[in-house]
C-alpha cells in the first residue's frame, strides 16, 4: 500500500465505496472506516498503520491547501 489510491482499493475490496465531494470529509471517513476493519478484525496490524499512515500524511496536505 503506497498510497491513497490503495487504501481506496483496500476499502472497496470489502464493499466500501466513499466519495462526498469534499477530499478532507472523504479522508476522514476513510480512516473511520479503516479503523472499524482493523477493529473487526478484517485487516492486519501492519495494513492498518500503512493505511493510517497515508490518510493522514494526505489529511495535512488537505489541510495545508485550506489555509
Amino acid at each position: 500500500m503506497n498510497s491513497i489510491f490503495d487504501v481506496r482499493q483496500l476499502l472497496k475490496t470489502y464493499g466500501t465505496y466513499i466519495y462526498l465531494g469534499d477530499r478532507l470529509a472523504d479522508l476522514e471517513l476513510m480512516e473511520e472506516e479503516v479503523r472499524e476493519l482493523y477493529q473487526s478484525n478484517m485487516i492486519d496490524i501492519k495494513q492498518f498503520q500503512k493505511a493510517i499512515l497515508l490518510l493522514r500524511q494526505e489529511m495535512a496536505k488537505e489541510s495545508k491547501k485550506l489555509n
